[in-house]
Order: structure tokens, then C-alpha cells, then sequence
């Protein structure tokens, strides 16, 4: 029986992979890296320098693929469909991966940024394949250090306070208005900077770019002075890069709403 390994490797710090990982990396014997182009090829280096880090003597196969492209231009009705064409054309890459590249006694691992669970695809897309029934496998799912956690981390703060839920959303989401009954609030996937609609009122943000990784930047303040800096930085640093991920908490302060 093939074995998918379904490895969260962090926000980027090869430090930050958990014991569990560094067994699973080790007990791997191919590793499927989705390749998103030259733009973004030091993710792929980032992959590599975890695999140099933790699996020294080599010893395991790498196969890359180029990962899709996906209509980001797609809005209102038509962004969910163009999404679930997006995670189709992915189960297809991934169905052939899996089937040619792997031998019914390995194991196979995917390497997911963050953490599996929260805001990516793979574990709906092996399902996905599985549902097909064209190639039989089992998978488990190593859980990793979100750049949730590192962000909050690093800014030194929590996610919640005493008493007080906290939301995890997107900027499409935030796009629609604040969560209601909810003042501590975690944007993730916001290339629209919605943070700037919330600028007149009395709320602090974390932010950070690239965290975990040798480019990470950070910046923290109330949202009003700190929100154009975080501007101008995210711009320099998309412009040098040619890419950005990055993630923000909001904290609504006592009476601001």
C-alpha cells in the first residue's frame, strides 16, 4: 500500500519543524514539491534547505511539477468555482505524481507550509483523488507551526484575551465587514490590504511578512499610524521579491467599535 505523508513544516524557520515532522521527513522516501515558478522558486530553496537540514545523507527522491495556474481574477459568484477548478487541475497533478512516481511499498510525503488545516488545499485534494479511484493509497497529516502562531509569536502577544474569542478569516472576508462580536480578528490572504477600510477606528495590528524566513518583516502599532508603513513596506518588499505572503491581527481596543 502506497503512504502520502502529509507534513506542516512551519512558516518557513527549518527550527520550527516539530519532532513528529522530522520523523515523518525521514521515513520518506519521495517528496512531491508543486513548483510555483521562477517568481517564487525560493520557496522551492526553502523546501530543499529544511530536507538539507534535517535529512543530511540524502537518501529520498525529489519530484517537482509545476503547479497550476489559478484565475485570481475571478470575483463574486464566480470566485468559488474558479477555485474548485483550480483544486481539480491540482488532483490531477496529483494523481499522476502518486501513480508514476510512486511504488506501491513507499512513502510519499507533501510538504504544506504552515499548518495542513488551516487555509490549504492538499488534504481536500487527496481526497479528492482517492474518490476518483484510479490509484488506492493511505495518508496521515503531521500537523506544523502556523504563521499564526509564529506571528503572534514573534510580536510577542496572544491571539485572544481574557474571556474573548478570536476569528481566523480572509481579506475577502473582512472585505465584508468586521466579524460581529469579535474584536481580536486574524486576516490571512489578503493581497487587497483590507486593513486600510478600518484606518478611523481604535484598533492595533500585528503584521508580518515572509515570518520564519530570512526576509520576514514585522511592524506593530495602532492602525491608523502603522497601516501606511506596512504599505509601503509590503510594496518595497513585493517589488524586490516579486511575490509577498503575509498575515495580520487586528485588535479592536475597549469601546472602539
Amino acid at each position: 500500500m502506497r503512504r502520502i505523508h502529509v507534513i506542516g513544516i512551519g512558516a518557513g524557520d527549518p527550527d520550527q519543524l516539530t519532532l513528529q515532522a522530522v520523523r515523518a521527513l525521514r521515513s520518506t522516501d519521495v517528496f512531491f514539491i508543486l513548483d510555483k515558478g521562477e517568481v517564487k522558486s525560493d520557496l522551492t530553496r526553502l523546501r530543499r534547505d529544511m530536507l538539507d537540514t534535517h535529512i543530511p545523507k540524502g537518501g529520498y527522491r525529489l519530484v517537482e511539477a509545476r503547479d497550476p495556474e489559478r484565475d485570481r481574477g475571478a470575483g463574486g459568484a464566480a470566485y468559488s468555482p474558479a477555485v474548485e477548478d483550480w483544486r481539480s487541475a491540482r488532483a490531477d497533478v496529483y494523481e499522476r505524481l502518486i501513480t508514476d512516481e510512486l511504488g506501491e511499498d513507499e512513502s510519499g510525503a507533501f510538504l504544506v507550509w504552515g499548518d495542513p488545516s488551516l487555509y490549504d488545499s492538499t488534504l481536500g485534494i487527496l481526497e479528492e483523488v482517492l474518490g476518483r479511484g484510479t490509484v488506492d493509497f493511505e495518508y496521515d497529516v503531521v500537523p506544523g507551526i502556523s504563521s499564526v502562531s509564529a506571528l503572534v509569536a514573534r510580536h510577542r502577544t496572544g491571539l485572544n484575551r481574557v474571556a474573548r474569542p478570536v476569528q481566523i478569516t480572509t481579506g475577502r472576508r473582512l472585505a465584508e465587514g468586521f466579524p460581529e462580536g469579535v474584536d481580536d480578528v486574524v486576516v490571512m490572504l489578503d493581497a487587497q490590504q483590507t486593513f486600510r477600510r478600518y484606518a478611523d477606528e481604535d484598533i492595533d495590528i500585528y503584521w508580518g511578512a515572509y515570518i520564519g524566513t530570512p526576509d520576514e518583516i514585522l511592524a506593530s502599532g495602532p492602525l491608523a499610524e502603522t497601516g501606511p508603513r506596512i504599505e509601503r513596506l509590503r510594496a518595497e518588499a513585493r517589488e524586490r521579491k516579486g511575490w509577498i505572503m503575509d498575515t495580520y491581527l487586528l485588535r479592536r481596543n475597549p469601546g472602539g467599535e
